[in-house]
């Protein structure tokens, strides 16, 4: 293995933060936070749902649920029971691009999170019972997912924006595709997947690395399969977006655009054009919408960005009979935001807000652990927060002007999601 602090971009200070490159090809890094008292560890998988064969879609997910099951050794009660006695917790969540899981715990019971996290990903059980009975569960939580009528309209929006693209698909999976995963087909997705090669391991807070490199050592060195290849989606241009009839809901409404991939240089302008479009209470969104008209009470819009792709989303909640009245302000703030640009005030509010919340996160060591493993799992370095907020801080006007003129100059995709005989968009 090999030991280095060559984690950060040249001229960073990394006194806190050390990284080992493992034999078996797992990369270990952590960082030392000076007075915490809690102690997170997280193990980040290069894997997520757009890697997933179509007839495997939910594969990631129903393993970050069935993991957590029991291994060998110990039950599924046995290690919640394990993590609760010392005030812990242990979760995990799917996305597109990466799985993760995670222990939180008070310092003193750092050995308890490390040895849970690592029993869980090294030796589980995958028992047939376990894999039916987590079935179910995933079933019923997709069953739940189909009635939120604003997730299923951001849904709908991301189908619009790339069509059949593994980056459209839900991460949850399909009824179709749940139902048809069997006990052979999960482990032989954890087998191909979660080797050495595929994993961040990474501590944050009260922490020893020598400590999480030797719970490293337990990920054994077994050879995996090629990573799934990944393409990247082409903009749906020319549909008008996706609608689903839904009698007796209220309307909930997106707009949606293509936005940037993660590393495109445009991404913090990006970032500060979103922000004033509708990422917070002051943006134009939230004002005009709800605060002069009182036509919803959720208002927002939102950036998503993958490692070759990104999109740009509105989202609104109201009455059918205010749908119209919702479409028309939307698409109004748009044009004006694309066509005459935002002030120097709105700039500086927004770049304001997007430092000061950068930096509060990093006062959680669950946060901070986060973030080590989304930048290593995406980037194979952590970037320093101090580089990060000094790109977002040069981001000037008339640079969100002109990627606001990019992005919101083309019509977007309409979807909706209610009663459709009451809407009129």
């Amino acid at each position: 293995m090999g030991n280095g602090r060559d984690l950060f971009l040249p001229g960073a200070n990394c006194v806190t933060i050390e990284r080992t490159d493992m034999t078996s090809g797992l990369t270990v890094v952590t960082e030392v936070l000076p007075g915490a008292r809690s102690s997170s560890f997280g193990c980040w998988v290069r894997v997520g749902g757009r890697d997933e064969p179509a007839n495997q879609s939910g594969a990631s997910h129903f393993l970050e649920h069935l993991l957590f099951k029991g291994t060998s050794t110990r039950t599924g009660r046995e290690i919640s029971e394990a993590i609760e006695s010392v005030g812990g917790e242990l979760n995990a969540h799917t996305a597109h691009e990466h799985t993760a899981f995670y222990a939180r715990v008070p310092a003193r019971s750092a050995a308890v999170g490390l040895d849970m996290l690592v029993d869980v990903l090294t030796d589980p059980a995958f028992t047939a019972s376990d894999v039916d009975s987590e079935r179910q569960v995933i079933l019923e939580e997709l069953h739940l997912a189909e009635d939120e009528g604003d997730d299923r309209v951001l849904s709908l929006a991301h189908q619009a924006l790339w069509g059949e693209h593994p980056l459209a698909r839900e991460v949850l999976g399909q009824l179709h595709t749940i139902e048809a995963l069997d006990r052979a087909a999960v482990r032989g997705f954890f087998d191909h997947h979660y080797h050495p090669a595929n994993l961040v391991l990474v501590a944050a807070g009260a922490v020893d690395h020598g400590d999480v490199v030797r719970a490293a050592e337990r990920f054994e060195a077994r050879a995996g399969g090629d990573r799934q290849v990944r393409t990247t989606p082409d903009f749906a241009g020319g549909t008008s977006g996706l609608s689903l009839d839904r009698p007796h809901d209220v309307a909930h409404i997106s707009l949606a655009w293509p936005g940037l991939a993660a590393d495109h240089p445009d991404r913090y302008a990006l970032s500060v054009a979103n922000q004033i479009f509708g990422g917070g209470l002051s943006s134009r969104l939230f004002q005009q919408i709800r605060e002069e008209r009182g036509l919803a009470y959720s208002v927002f819009s939102a950036v998503s960005a993958y490692s070759d792709a990104g999109s740009l989303v509105t989202y609104a909640g109201t009455s059918p009979d205010r749908a119209s009245e919702v479409v028309e302000v939307m698409e109004r703030v748009a044009g004006e935001l694309s066509s005459l640009g935002v002030s120097d005030r709105e700039r500086d509010v927004a770049v304001g807000y997007l430092d000061g919340a950068a930096q509060l996160s990093l006062e959680d060591t669950a946060s901070v652990m986060a973030r080590l493993g989304n930048h290593v799992c995406a980037k194979g370095v952590v970037v320093p927060i101090e580089d990060q907020l000094a790109k977002l801080r040069a981001v000037t006007t008339d640079d969100v002007n002109r990627v606001l003129a990019t992005h919101l100059g083309d019509a977007p995709a309409r979807c909706v999601v209610g009663p459709l005989d009451h809407i009129a968009i």
